[in-house]
């Protein structure tokens, strides 16, 4: 819940003045919504009334929507979806990871790509990552360092509170760069892809829902504070990545903390990644698809891909944009809700699937949007 993207909040609400704080809040509820009821498709009621788990991960809810249609085509679509979105994160990875390298050691003779390499190669261990066990140690660590950037920004913010003005917020909105905003504040929320798996993996799931009420919470209040006292701080003079924006000596420090969050951050959707297309390995061949030369073969392979895509795809931000309003849109609120009222239907009420299609319209209106800015601005790249 706590990623890059909160460093981009302050510059959000740049854009979006007071709406930017509704915002916050209202993406913080749709997204716990969503994982909410993307969760409720993995179980159905038994003949005792009973809630069972019947199903495992996102595959298995959208071959039980699609099942008339055809068996594995909704698994399929999903899976293809989940698996872009898994690549561009671990790729966006990598290429903030040179970018920082960059800036953080300008008196260094090497360029950007050729520290993304570097970066990358502190990332080889990951071919023997074969647990979630592993991953959430160093999620956990993520999350420290994390802390540590907030805390810094926020400290640094409050030193200077003399010099605050709500007068900085702006009144009169320029629509594109409204929606930029929505993309920002929204997708720094998201995080529906690993939730079956997080579910499945809990000591006692029956907390599933009351644990996300209270991580959303949470997260809503930090990015709040977070975008809130940068703003104040820096208001239109406040930059695309709020760390620009600090002095030359605390800029070094948390450029180094965001190297290592972002390295730290890798291995999640890289292991999310490796996970579905063994899945789908297992059940193409019917062999054993959990052999260490093939285990070693698909991660290696994964790793180059992003390498290869950090270093040689043009224009990779356009790009990232694009794939994430198709991809992100879609797997946190087009497909729950859309699955949560095929498989639900007749047991929702009338305001729950009154919430479900307004969902479903929101994130389609955010999906097309994004996407007709994605192409706009890769247009006035190409031309």
């Amino acid at each position: 819940l706590q990623g890059i993207f909160v460093l981009g909040l302050p510059y959000a609400l740049l854009h979006s003045g007071y709406s930017g704080l509704l915002l916050i809040v209202l993406a913080a509820a749709l997204c716990c919504y969503t994982g909410k009821i993307l969760i409720a498709c993995l179980y159905e009621e038994n003949e005792n009334g009973q809630m069972i788990r019947v199903r495992d991960t996102y595959e298995d809810i959208a071959n039980a929507c699609c099942k008339k249609l055809s068996p594995s085509l909704g698994g399929t679509v999903v899976n293809v979806t989940q698996v872009m979105e898994l690549i561009m994160t671990c790729i966006l990875y990598l290429v903030v990871s040179g970018n920082l390298l960059s800036h953080s050691f300008p008196y260094i003779p090497v360029t950007e790509k050729t520290w993304s390499v570097i970066a990358f190669v502190t990332l080889l261990p990951c071919i023997f990552i074969r647990t979630l066990k592993i991953v959430s140690k160093l999620s956990q660590l993520c999350s420290l360092v994390h802390f540590v950037i907030i805390f810094v920004v926020i400290t640094y913010c409050l030193t200077q509170m003399h010099q605050w003005s709500w007068a900085k917020f702006r009144l009169s909105l320029e629509f594109e760069d409204f929606l930029v905003s929505v993309g920002v504040i929204i997708f720094s929320y998201t995080s529906q892809i690993f939730l079956p798996t997080l579910e499945g993996n809990m000591k006692n799931p029956g907390e599933f829902r009351c644990m996300l009420n209270w991580t959303h919470f949470f997260a809503c209040i930090l990015k709040t504070t977070f975008a809130l006292t940068a703003f104040l701080t820096w208001g239109e003079k406040t930059k695309e990545v709020i760390t620009d924006n600090l002095p030359s000596f605390l800029e070094t420090l948390v450029n180094l903390c965001l190297l290592t969050k972002a390295l730290l951050s890798y291995p999640l959707p890289f292991f999310a990644a490796t996970e579905i297309v063994y899945s789908c390995i297992s059940k193409d061949s019917h062999s054993n698809y959990r052999s260490p030369l093939l285990a070693l073969t698909v991660r290696g392979s994964f790793l180059l891909l992003t390498l290869l895509m950090a270093m040689f795809t043009p224009h990779f931000a356009l790009l990232m944009g694009l794939s994430g309003s198709v991809t992100g849109a879609a797997m946190t609120f087009l497909l729950p809700s859309l699955f949560h009222l095929k498989l639900k239907w007749k047991k929702l009420s009338f305001l729950e699937k009154c919430a479900d299609i307004s969902v479903f319209i929101l994130g389609f209106l955010c999906s097309l949007a994004g996407i007709v800015c994605s192409i706009k601005g890769l247009l006035e790249v190409f031309e």
